[in-house]
C-alpha cells in the first residue's frame, strides 16, 4: 500500500511552506535592502532585520511559513523600520467634547507660542544668562515681570505643574510646623495628589477644619497655634459640594491669617487670567482676585484655562515667594527650557486681551457657539454616511461639551456633532468601529454612549483632517 502522501500529513513539508534554511541570510537581506541601510543606518535595520528573520523561523519550524512570503522580504523589512521610527507620541482628533483633556495633552499651544519653542530650542538661549551684565542669571527673571503685571502680585516663580506648586509652597512655608485645611478641601486629583499625602511629602502637620459640607471662620481661628505655619485653600476643582453647605472665602481669611502672622495660600488649579463670563462662559476665580483678597500666595496651573504649556506658576508676596523661590526643592521641580519658551509667549498674548479668544486656541474652542458647529456636523454628514455604510449609519445631534481638566466639573457648553450607530445594534461592532478610528494615520478618539459612538466637533477645527482619512477608514471596515 502505498503511503499516503507526506506533504498532506506533515503541512511543514506542503509544497507552499517555506522550510527553516529556504530563509535567506542576514548579510544577504541586508545587501537587498541596502538603500533601507544607506538611509536609516546599519544598526537599526540588523536589529529589525535580525527580529524578522527570528519570527519568520520559528513560523518555518512549526510549518506556518508560506513561500510566498519570502519574496516581499525587502518591504516587509521596511515597514519594520518605518513603524520602529513612528513616534509613540502622537497627534490626534480630539472629538470628545472635553476640550481641556488631560488624557489628551490638555491645552492646544498657540502659534506664537509654537514658533517662540521653535526659535529657542533650536539655538542656544539666555535662560540662564543676563544679556545687560553678561553674568549669570536666574531663569525667573525672564517671566517674574509678566507674570506681576497680569495679576498684580509682588513677586511670580514658576515650577513644573501645579501639584509641583503646592507641595513646593506648603514645604517652604510650613515643613515642620501646622498647615490648615478645611475638611470640604481635601482633595483628591488625578489619582494620586491626595491633598493629606501632599501635606506629609512636604513636611507638614495637616490640621483639618471644619465639617465635609460646612466650615465657619470660626473653625480656622480656634485651629491657630503658636506651630500654626499656614492656611491653605484648596478650590475644589474637580468635584462640587451640593445643598447644606458653608465655606470661607479669602477675603473672609485674610484677616484671620494676617492677624495671627501667618500667611494664607490658595490654590486655583485652573488659572483662568481673564473673566470667563465676560466670554459668555461660566465663571471662575482668577489669581489677581485671590491676591485683591489678602492671599499671600496663589498657585495656577499653565495648561488649563490659561491655554498655555504644563506648568505651576506661584504668585503672591514679595516675602512669601521669596521664601518659595529659595527653597532646596525648588530647583528639583523647576520648569525646563521648551514650556518655559511656550508660557511666556503664551503669558504675552494677555497683554492684548481683544485678540484672546481669536489667539489662544483654548478659549477660541471653549467660545465656539453651538449654531457653528452644527452647522459643521451637516457638512460632514454626507461624507462620513457615505464611509460608513452599510453597517452604520450617521446622524447629526445636539451634544453637551465640558472643559475638563477639572474645570468646571459640572458645567457644560451646548455643542453638536455626529451620533454614528450600528446598523446591527451589537456593541461589539461599535467597539470595532472605535478601534478603527484609533488607528488612522491621525487618530479620531469619540466618546461610547448609549450604544452609539459619539462625535463633538467642538473642537474640530480643520475638517479636512477628518475627511481625508474616510477612504482609509472605510478600507479598514471593509
Amino acid at each position: 500500500m502505498t503511503a499516503p502522501d507526506e506533504s498532506v500529513v506533515h503541512g511543514s513539508k506542503a509544497p507552499d511552506k517555506a522550510a527553516p534554511k529556504e530563509l535567506p541570510a542576514l548579510d544577504k537581506l541586508l545587501r537587498d535592502c541596502a538603500p533601507l541601510v544607506i538611509e536609516h543606518g546599519h544598526t537599526l535595520v540588523a536589529r529589525e532585520a535580525r527580529a524578522l528573520l527570528d519570527a519568520l523561523r520559528s513560523r518555518a519550524v512549526a510549518g506556518e511559513l508560506l513561500r510566498a512570503e519570502l519574496s516581499g522580504l525587502a518591504r516587509t523589512l521596511a515597514t519594520r523600520v518605518q513603524a520602529r521610527m513612528q513616534p509613540a507620541m502622537r497627534a490626534v482628533l480630539n472629538l470628545t467634547g472635553t476640550v481641556i483633556h488631560t488624557n489628551l495633552g490638555r491645552s492646544l499651544l498657540a502659534d506664537a507660542a509654537l514658533q517662540q519653542v521653535l526659535a529657542l530650542t533650536g539655538s542656544p538661549n539666555n535662560l540662564e544668562f543676563d544679556l545687560d551684565t553678561g553674568g549669570r542669571g536666574d531663569r525667573d527673571d525672564l517671566i517674574e515681570d509678566l507674570l506681576c503685571e497680569l495679576t498684580g502680585a509682588e513677586a511670580a516663580t514658576v515650577v513644573n505643574n501645579n501639584a509641583a506648586a503646592v507641595l513646593l509652597g506648603i514645604a517652604a512655608l510650613a515643613r515642620g510646623r501646622e498647615a490648615i485645611v478645611s475638611r470640604g478641601e481635601l482633595v483628591e486629583i488625578g489619582g494620586a495628589f491626595r491633598m493629606p499625602d501632599v501635606m506629609s511629602a512636604a513636611g507638614a502637620t495637616l490640621v483639618e477644619v471644619g465639617t465635609t459640607n460646612r466650615t465657619h471662620p470660626r473653625d480656622y481661628e480656634q485651629a491657630l497655634t503658636p506651630r500654626t505655619g499656614l492656611i491653605v485653600k484648596v478650590h475644589t476643582s474637580n468635584y462640587q459640594v451640593q445643598g447644606f453647605t458653608s465655606s470661607v472665602d479669602e477675603a473672609t481669611l485674610a484677616p484671620i491669617a494676617r492677624r495671627a502672622g501667618v500667611p494664607l495660600m490658595t490654590d486655583l488649579g485652573s488659572g483662568a487670567l481673564v473673566d470667563m463670563a465676560a466670554l459668555g462662559l461660566p465663571a471662575e476665580p482668577m489669581p489677581q482676585q485671590m491676591l485683591a483678597a489678602g492671599c499671600d500666595v496663589v498657585t495656577f496651573s499653565g495648561d488649563k484655562l490659561l491655554g498655555g504649556p504644563q506648568a505651576g506658576l506661584i504668585v503672591g508676596s514679595r516675602e512669601a515667594v521669596g521664601r518659595i523661590r529659595k527653597f532646596p526643592m525648588k530647583r528639583a521641580l523647576r520648569l525646563s527650557k521648551l514650556p518655559f519658551a511656550a508660557l511666556e509667549a503664551t503669558l504675552r498674548l494677555y497683554l492684548r486681551p481683544e485678540r484672546l479668544v481669536q489667539d489662544l486656541p483654548t478659549l477660541r474652542l471653549l467660545t465656539r457657539s453651538q449654531a457653528q458647529i452644527a452647522a459643521l456636523a451637516q457638512r460632514l454628514l454626507p461624507d462620513m454616511a457615505a464611509a460608513l455604510a452599510p453597517r452604520f449609519t450617521v446622524e447629526t445631534v445636539v451634544l453637551q461639551s465640558q472643559i475638563g481638566s477639572g474645570s468646571l466639573p459640572v458645567e457644560r457648553l451646548p455643542s453638536a456633532g455626529l451620533a454614528i450607530n450600528p446598523v446591527d445594534g451589537k456593541g461589539r461592532t461599535l467597539e470595532a468601529l472605535a478601534i478603527a478610528l484609533r488607528g488612522l494615520p491621525r487618530p479620531v478618539i469619540g466618546r461610547l454612549n448609549e450604544q452609539r459612538l459619539l462625535l463633538d466637533l467642538r473642537c474640530l477645527e480643520e475638517p479636512a483632517l477628518l475627511t481625508a482619512q474616510l477612504p482609509a477608514l472605510k478600507d479598514a471596515l471593509a
